[in-house]
Parts: structure tokens; C-alpha cells; sequence
């Protein structure tokens, strides 16, 4: 059964409403109830705070980086492990065909169900699976492959034996490593973008967010027991972050938002990986047009210029 938040109440009652007309075979009674959904997804989602649309980013039917891969991929074959450790699931990573284009595409995947959450470790990777990405980006710059990342995790996982493989110098290396690929990189952020583990897979040539998704430095549960010393002020941390995508793309952090269907990707998952194929490919091509050289010193530009600041003098 679907999952309607608080704030989606009247939408799941218009919802039951249709589904009863549906079933009565009602056809006027449908027509005016679709009506009615209409108006009310219109006017939830064009008020929804920032807490809100944190909310969204985080529902559980929204659709995870699987979903995406099964949704636009064909052909898909997974790579699997770093070559030092051990297979991380919480990052996949699949070579197959979007559309016809050759494509690498790298994910961070939350899992659905307690099952699924557990082998995912709930989205948050570990070193090992930052140091899967870097090798299967090596792999398609070899092959001269575009390269798509799909960024959804709460943030690195914090956990003691994380920290003994290196999970910082795993991060870093990426950050490193992906400013000088030869190929495309296109990275969209599909639901929670969380500090650091959002980062290893984020530096690329175009960084765009779904328009129900987030992007901070800290989870604003961390921010709020930080800053307040108590974790039950997540709304005003949410506000204080800045972390919509409205945002991020007016300081400059992002290049593009998507926009997702009005009523959520969780409603509408078909037409959101549309959406990520459709932007992704144009891109593509678009980037294709630069040389290599250029491709590169347009990243590099775009990539220094986060958190450049001046100061007029006084």
C-alpha cells in the first residue's frame, strides 16, 4: 500500500475517493474526483516548507537508484567490488545502454524493507564501495563511457570499521580522482544528498537535484542537537541549512533542477526516470561537442568556483 505523509492526507482521501468511483465504474464521479486531485496536489506541493519537502526527499516510496537503473537501463550488468576488501551494497554500480548510449551508472541505494535496509546499511557506504565507484570510473574512462551518478544517502557510514579502512581518505581520493576523468560525468542528486557520502560520488561536470530533493552538510537532526542541543528543532535546522534545491542553484552549488511530477516521484516513478534519462542524454551530447581539454577546464572552473567568496572593501 502506498504511503501518504501527514501533509498528503487530503490527497490519499481524493485518492480512496477515485479508487471507489473506479470501482463503482462511475465515470462521472471519477472525472470530478480527478478534478479534485488536481487542485489539491497543486496546491500542497506549491506550499510545502523546506521541512516538508526533506520529508519528501526521504519518503519510503520514493524511487531508489534500482529503481532508476531497471527503469531506463537495458542490458545492465553489475560490477562488483573494490579489489582490496569486500562488495559494498550500499553503492551499485551497472555498464549498459541508456537509450543506446553506452553508460556507466553509479548508485547509492537505501534498500526497501528491513531485509533490503540491512544489506544496504540503509544507503550509508562504506570505504569500500567509494573505492568500487573510483574503479568502475576508471573502468569506463578506459572504455570512453559517459558516466551517470545517482546520489541518495543520509551521509557516509560513521561506524568504527569504516573509519579503520579509511573512509575520509576514500572520500577524498574521489574528489581527487573525478576532477581529471576524460569522459562526461553527469551526477543528479534523486532524494537525500548527506554531507561527505553524497560528495564521493557528486563532483562532475553538471551536479543537478530533483526538485523534491535536499542537499546539506550535515543531516538537520545532526545540526539541531549541534547547534540547539536538542534534536527535536529539525525544522528550524532545516530552514537555517538551505537545503532545497531553490536554494542551492541560487548560491551556484548546482547546475540544474529537475522537474520531478507535481505530485512526486513516489506517485509518479515511470515519468521521474524519464525526466533523469531525458537530462542525462542532453548532457551527453552536449558535453560531446567539447574536447576533451575543454570538457575538463570547464569542470575545473565550475568545481573551484564553489565557495569562492569577495569582499568589497569597506
Amino acid at each position: 500500500m502506498p504511503t501518504y505523509l501527514e501533509f498528503e492526507k487530503k490527497i490519499e482521501q481524493i485518492q480512496e475517493d477515485i479508487d471507489s468511483a473506479r470501482a463503482r465504474d462511475d465515470s462521472y464521479a471519477f472525472e470530478a474526483f480527478q478534478k479534485d486531485l488536481e487542485k489539491e496536489v497543486s496546491k500542497t506541493m506549491k506550499s510545502l516548507s523546506d521541512y516538508q519537502k526533506l520529508q519528501l526527499a526521504r519518503h519510503p516510496d520514493r524511487p531508489y537508484a534500482l529503481d532508476y537503473i531497471r527503469f531506463i537501463m537495458e542490458d545492465a550488468y553489475e560490477i562488483h567490488g573494490d579489489r582490496a576488501f569486500r562488495d559494498d551494497p550500499a553503492i551499485l554500480c551497472y555498464l549498459g545502454y541508456i537509450d543506446g548510449q553506452k553508460t556507466l551508472l553509479i548508485g547509492e541505494q537505501k534498500g526497501r524493507g528491513t531485509k533490503h535496509k540491512l544489506k544496504r546499511n540503509f544507503g550509508m557506504p562504506n570505504p569500500e564501495g567509494y573505492r568500487k565507484a573510483l574503479r568502475a570510473v576508471k573502468l569506463a574512462e578506459k572504455f570512453n563511457i559517459p558516466v551517470l551518478m545517482l546520489i541518495d544517502t543520509p551521509g557516509a557510514y560513521p561506524g568504527l570499521g569504516a573509519e579503520e579502512r579509511g573512509q575520509s581518505e576514500a572520500i577524498a581520493k574521489n574528489l581527487f580522482e573525478f576532477t581529471n576523468v576524460k569522459v562526461p560525468m553527469i551526477s543528479i542528486v534523486i532524494g537525500e544528498g548527506g554531507s561527505g557520502g553524497a560528495l564521493a560520488i557528486g563532483v562532475a561536470d553538471r551536479l543537478a537535484m530533483m526538485r523534491y530533493s535536499v542537499f546539506a552538510v550535515i543531516s538537520p537532526e545532526g545540526c539541531a542537537a549541534i547547534l540547539w542541543n536538542n534534536p527535536k528543532k529539525v525544522e528550524q535546522a532545516s530552514n537555517a541549512l538551505k537545503i532545497t534545491p531553490d536554494d542551492l542553484y541560487s548560491s551556484g552549488l548546482i547546475d540544474d533542477i529537475l522537474d520531478e511530477p507535481l505530485i512526486g516521484a513516489h506517485r509518479d516513478k515511470k515519468l521521474a526516470a524519464e525526466i533523469v534519462k531525458t537530462y542525462f542524454l542532453e548532457q551527453v551530447r552536449a558535453l560531446k561537442e567539447l574536447s576533451v581539454d575543454e570538457m575538463l577546464e570547464q569542470r575545473y572552473v565550475r568545481l573551484t568556483s564553489v565557495g569562492a567568496y569577495s569582499e568589497e572593501p569597506i
